[in-house]
């Protein structure tokens, strides 16, 4: 008994639908929990507003969440000292340090860069990211000389950077139960990172599902309404 070609492609768009909706998810969405638990202790993001989160497919819930969880400056108060408010979707996710000069007290001297746009402004961009981070060594290399406070990277010209291995096994607890190793969590926030970086990219991801999508379906009513008019 042969299946008929529309219930293959009934259950194929059912398949299709399910896996939008499982719990597993995406790369950037993994990397974005990497940032927000690990990078965004000492890494700026001032040109992502939170709400730009949702082209990624992370919810308007837990976005608002993310937001309410940030103090954002809100002037002076009666007293002429800073006030600070609760962050909501639209603030941009900004930084970690009440200014700059207070981001270099923190880091020997040196602001950490933002992360907004580093993977479109760095040589290499994310796949250059991804490889540094798991390019941390303790192995003394004699021909490099490491300043005190840096931290040997072979995959810097220097041959060392000023920024301590951020990622750790299972340093963040991925939601959806993936593995929380190096190369995965390197991976993921890199892949986020070229997101966040190239905004537009994201959404042309998702024109080019909701254009398969509808080819789908009129592929699937085409043969329903041929089949019926055949018989």
């Amino acid at each position: 008994m042969q299946t008929h070609p529309t219930k293959i492609l009934v259950a194929s768009l059912a398949a299709f639908f399910w896996a939008q909706n499982a719990h597993a998810k995406t790369p950037e969405q993994r990397g974005f929990e990497v940032y927000q638990h690990v990078c965004s202790t000492c890494h700026s993001m001032d040109h992502v507003r939170f709400q730009d989160l949702h082209s990624l497919g992370i919810s308007v819930d837990d976005i608002k969440a993310y937001a309410a969880s940030k103090q954002i400056p809100d002037g002076l108060d009666d007293d002429g000292e800073p006030k600070t408010r609760p962050g909501k979707p639209n603030d941009v996710i900004g930084s970690p340090y009440p200014s700059p000069s207070m981001g270099r007290m923190a880091n020997h001297g040196i602001l950490p860069p933002d992360f907004s746009r580093i993977a479109l402004t760095h040589p290499g961009g994310a796949a250059w990211i991804e490889h540094m981070l798991q390019s941390f060594t303790t192995s003394p290399d004699k021909n490099i000389h490491v300043p005190l406070g840096a931290y040997q990277n072979t995959a810097t010209k220097l041959g060392y950077i000023m920024m301590p291995p951020p990622l750790h096994e299972n340093g963040v607890h991925y939601t959806d139960g993936t593995k929380a190793t190096v190369p995965q969590m390197a991976q993921d926030v890199a892949a986020f990172l070229d997101a966040t970086a190239h905004p537009h990219q994201t959404s042309r991801k998702n024109i080019g599902w909701g254009i398969l999508v509808y080819l789908a379906i009129m592929t699937l009513l085409t043969a329903v309404l041929k089949r019926r008019v055949w018989r």
